[in-house]
């Protein structure tokens, strides 16, 4: 998480491998819709946005990636594409009876935006990382609740939250910088 709050492209290959071993944390309580967001979703996107931050560095310096803005047609296309995802996941977790529906639909809709917006180098990532944290720590309180062994993936959200607010910050700092 360190890494992708100072724009480097090594924090993509790392979230590639916890995705996969949250995918699996996920499936042990029935939280389909997380391990589907993770391995369908957030992995393969954390490869999109690794490629493309290897392909953006900031003045040739590959441990640093240019931060972009998204336009407004680009911003509503993103919102259209949220409300679509969010709009058929429900019914998918729906169906297949994941615990926790509703929070579980957020997650998927706060982590489209995240990695949509990781993927365009976009700062906000970091605020739709921090929202999904908070949805995902009621989720693991919600999972700790019938067994104490997840309140480590509690803890493990919160350390989250906090390192994407500070990514958010960093990476808006980032900006300032590199716009001068």
């Amino acid at each position: 998480m360190i890494f992708n709050a100072k724009g480097n492209p090594f924090g993509q290959l790392l979230m590639v491998i916890f995705s996969l071993l949250y995918g699996i944390i996920s499936y042990t309580f029935s939280y389909y819709g997380e391990m589907i967001t993770y391995l369908g979703m957030t992995m393969p996107m954390a490869l999109f946005a690794l490629i493309s931050w290897l392909k953006n560095p900031y003045n040739g310096n590959k441990a640093e990636v240019k931060v972009n803005s998204i336009g407004k047609k680009e911003n509503m296309y993103m919102w259209l594409g949220t409300f679509a995802i969010t709009f058929l996941c429900y019914y998918i977790l729906k169906y297949y009876n994941t615990a926790n529906v509703i929070p579980s639909t957020i997650s998927v809709t706060t982590s489209f935006l995240a990695v949509y917006l990781t993927f365009r180098r976009s700062p906000y990532f970091a605020l739709a990382y921090a929202a999904n944290d908070i949805v995902l720590i009621v989720l693991w309180v919600l999972a700790s609740i019938y067994d104490i062994r997840y309140i480590s993936v509690v803890a493990c959200f919160m350390a989250f939250f906090a390192n994407d607010i500070y990514g958010y910050i960093s990476w808006r700092k980032m900006k300032i910088r590199q716009q001068q």
